[in-house]
């Protein structure tokens, strides 16, 4: 019996909704100040940030050459398998995969720190319940459909968007300060702008969502380049706004000593309900994003499993257009890492899958464009070979500082996707 496909219903505003509520997060509210402490200066602050942003969208375009020439649910893997054989591929989707549970975990678990921040009373419940019931919470949500599940993800990434912007118009309704202390400026410069721009494009980590929806949008020649690039430039303008808005709130030497700058903020232009604002407003960044990377890490198994055959369960789709045993065992992986005693090592484990998946896929497109040139493309990467090469090149200083930073974790990382080859050779055998 033939399986049921996935439900080709998604469309532009699904792909922009997904972006968004998936980059925008936690990271923006944090960043400013590590980004500060580093530059010292308020025209190289902005410079970085827009310098960020173009990267990422030099990124973007790339990433969308191979969405629209291999418009496939899987993401990574799918265009790893492509380049680079069954192996690579398999490898690719495997680390993507825990990749994602991984933050999934760790979103969860922030959840319900978020949530008991804001309301005291849900102290004698616990983190833990109700980082499991949010996390169950969506896995009802998606179980109900595909349309259900988007267009949830539409509305809390549209209200995300809204609590940003009326943050950043707060800020910028206030009184302006006068700088009243000096800061340290970098003793070295470059080092200090490279530094603080790998703490910039983290926060855009989440750009790359809408490829993995590619084989459930009604046209992803059209929409997968238009809402990647539209919700990119979204994704800018709102940093570079509250950036703006920090800056024009908070003296510098303030905004650089700050762990929390959004909260510094919001209590200055407040008054003392101003952190539970940004609290809030945490906790509504969290929900879409939430959503999103659960159906994400669901669209990487389901591919994965659609290629190994003691997988295939993981590869049927309900009515509603939801791989629901996918789904499952991906909400059951991350409450497993949350619940173990590595889950702090599996999330730096996890920075190290993304930029190794990131760099591998980056050479992907060198590779196909090569080998593959009749391979039918409708978008192309914006100024190839140029822009595909810095893209690469950046992601191989990205992971090359993943390996020297974090030697440990990056050898563990190792030899966990080493683990995942005799489970390759294992799952591909015909179940008996």
């Amino acid at each position: 019996m033939p399986r049921r496909p996935l439900l080709r219903i998604l469309g532009l505003y699904f792909g922009l909704a997904v972006i968004l509520g998936g980059t925008i997060g936690v990271g923006i509210l944090r960043t400013p100040g590590t980004v500060a402490a580093e530059l010292g200066s308020r025209a190289l602050i902005l410079t970085v940030w827009t310098l960020g942003g173009l990267y990422t969208l030099i990124g973007v375009v790339s990433f969308a050459e191979l969405g629209t020439a291999l418009p496939e649910t899987g993401g990574y893997y799918v265009y790893a398998r492509r380049a680079f054989g069954e192996r690579v591929g398999f490898l690719t989707g495997w680390t993507d995969w825990m990749t994602y549970c991984a933050v999934l975990g760790y979103i969860s678990i922030a959840t319900g720190e978020f949530s008991l921040a804001l309301v005291p009373g849900l102290a004698s419940i616990g983190v833990t319940p109700i980082a499991l019931a949010s996390l169950a919470a969506f896995v009802v949500l998606q179980w109900t459909g595909l349309r259900v599940s988007s267009r949830t993800q539409e509305i809390t990434s549209l209200v995300k968007f809204l609590a940003f912007l009326a943050l950043v118009a707060a800020c910028l309704r206030h009184p302006g300060v006068t700088e009243s202390a000096a800061i340290d400026r970098p003793q070295n410069l470059f080092f200090a702008v490279v530094i603080a721009l790998q703490s910039v494009v983290i926060t855009y980590g989440g750009w790359q969502s809408a490829l993995y929806f590619a084989e459930e949008d009604r046209d992803p020649a059209k929409n997968l380049p238009r809402s990647m690039i539209g919700g990119v430039a979204v994704v800018v303008v709102v940093y570079l706004l509250l950036n703006v808005a920090l800056l024009h709130v908070l003296p510098l030497s303030e905004l650089a000593s700050s762990k929390l700058p959004a909260a510094d903020a919001a209590r200055a232009v407040f008054g003392a309900s101003g952190e539970r604002l940004v609290t809030l407003l945490s906790l509504v960044s969290l929900l879409p994003l939430l959503n999103a990377i659960l159906m994400v890490g669901t669209r990487i198994l389901y591919a994965l499993a659609r290629d190994l055959p003691r997988w295939s369960r993981a590869a049927e789709v309900s009515e509603g257009g939801t791989p629901v045993v996918a789904m499952l065992v991906t909400a059951a992986g991350a409450l497993i890492l949350a619940a173990s005693g590595t889950f702090e090592k599996l999330v730096a484990v996890a920075s190290f899958f993304l930029a190794a998946n990131y760099f591998v896929c980056c050479l992907a497109l060198l590779v196909l464009r090569r080998r593959e040139p009749e391979l039918p493309r409708p978008f192309r990467a914006w100024g190839y070979p140029a822009s595909a090469i810095l893209v690469a090149a950046g992601a191989g200083v990205f992971l090359v500082g993943a390996v020297f930073g974090d030697t440990r974790n990056s050898v563990f990382a190792l030899a966990l996707a080493a683990a995942g080859l005799p489970l390759r050779a294992w799952s591909s055998r015909p179940p008996r």
